[in-house]
């Protein structure tokens, strides 16, 4: 399994538009071979120390921490599926910084290879 995360940092206003968002994107991502997308917004979720998730995206007031992941059979399946993805015309206006619900500069995204997986 592998496994691609995500941390947004999302104005509370706008909170209804980006799940709209994930879920017209989330859908996409399912049609083409993605096994789950979850979007999760921060409920408890402190400010640290030295780290966390409010600090890793430079959270402002009036915003909250989404986080989020999509899971792949293999890093090779995520490969073709995000590949499928960017080239689906339904994510055109989605992938647009200007017209997105949150600060995509402040987003953090990774892949993952799943280590334990009880």
């Amino acid at each position: 399994m592998y496994v691609d995360g995500f941390v947004v940092p999302v104005p509370r206003k706008n909170v209804d538009a980006y799940r709209d968002m994930a879920l017209k994107a989330g859908k996409v991502w399912l049609e083409h071979g993605a096994l789950q997308f979850r979007e999760c917004m921060g409920d408890d979720v402190k400010p640290g120390e030295l780290t966390s998730f409010p600090q890793s995206v430079k959270l402002e007031e009036g915003e909250v921490v989404f986080f989020s992941w999509i899971t792949y059979e293999s890093r090779a399946k995520r490969d073709e599926v995000n590949d499928k993805v960017m080239k689906d015309p339904r994510m055109k206006e989605m992938m647009e910084p200007k017209d997105a619900p949150f600060d995509t500069r402040r987003m953090i995204f990774g892949g993952f290879e799943v280590v334990v997986d009880l």
